[in-house]
């Protein structure tokens, strides 16, 4: 495993994405919920994983739940990062919104407050504003935001008056975009950039071939509307190759693409015990600087066409 320094926090630069713990939406059922995510979680602290993601809104509160059921007692504990959504960014709500986290997940501080999705009708400014005391207090040790622009980011830090130290964003080789600015600026900044949906929600494991069907949230993502799979199959030969040429899958290599950019995590989901552990063993991969390009390129064009 490797790991990200950033404000005193060593963060895996594999963790594990917990949207599925407790939520129905993806269709894993009760049993997976019970016992597979604890096991999950336990088995990825096994492997290295210090960085645990969750937010309020998955499983409206149960995946924090599961992760803090998962984590206690854990010597060392993986850092945890949660979300809130700031619907009314005033201070007594978003308190209130942090202690009924914390508590979900069994914790004295929150690691990593991350504020889901910017609010149209808030500035930055004003959402930092209310984070502040909470940080002050000790409830929130550190803040993080997501699915921010760089500038959106650096005018919340300026507000928060203290480092915000991550920012979450779409970014996979079927969503390069972070490459242009985010991943610069964090590095210029000594930040670190969180890639959620590192491998397209499946579609870069290679399973999926154009006329196959879709379920669950796959159904309600763009990637998988009519015709998506057919422009991706050039980025997927790509993929494949440079996965042969390792002796890899193709998922490895989409998450180990992501992870040789400095200062960037990503934090897949996991099914399974076996897809966790090959999720994390992309972190020893390493690509050639010219595999490297090819995969850009090739993301490059698949988001041109898209």
């Amino acid at each position: 495993m490797r790991y990200v320094e950033v404000e005193g926090l060593r963060l895996s630069v594999i963790g594990l994405g917990t949207w599925q713990f407790g939520s129905r939406e993806w269709g894993y059922g009760d049993t997976y919920a019970t016992d597979v995510a604890p096991a999950l979680v336990r088995r990825a602290t096994e492997l290295g994983v210090t960085f645990l993601d969750t937010a309020e809104m998955y499983g409206f509160g149960r995946s924090e739940r599961i992760v803090g059921s998962a984590i206690a007692g854990l010597d060392p504990r993986p850092v945890v990062g949660t979300k809130l959504m700031p619907i009314a960014p005033a201070e007594p709500i978003v308190a209130w919104q942090a202690r009924r986290s914390a508590r979900r997940l069994g914790l004295s501080s929150i690691d990593i407050y991350q504020v889901h999705w910017p609010n149209p009708l808030v500035s930055p400014r004003r959402v930092m504003q209310s984070l502040r005391p909470l940080v002050d207090a000790g409830l929130v040790a550190h803040v993080g935001v997501s699915n921010y622009s760089l500038d959106a980011w650096r005018e919340a830090e300026r507000a928060l008056r203290a480092p915000v130290v991550s920012n979450q964003v779409r970014f996979s080789l079927t969503s390069p975009s972070p490459l242009r600015d985010l991943v610069p600026g964090a590095v210029a900044d000594g930040r670190v950039v969180i890639a959620y949906s590192p491998l397209g929600q499946g579609l870069l494991s290679g399973a999926l071939v154009p006329g196959d069907s879709v379920t669950g949230m796959r159904r309600m993502t763009p990637l998988f509307r009519r015709g998506s799979v057919v422009r991706a199959m050039p980025l997927l030969a790509v993929l494949a190759d440079v996965a042969a040429a390792h002796g890899a899958t193709p998922a490895q290599v989409a998450l180990a693409w992501l992870v040789s950019h400095p200062g960037v995590v990503a934090i897949p989901g996991a099914r399974t015990i076996e897809q966790l552990e090959e999720n994390v063993a992309a972190a020893d991969l390493a690509l050639s600087a010219d595999e490297v390009e090819r995969l850009t390129d090739a993301a490059e064009e698949f988001a041109a066409r898209d």
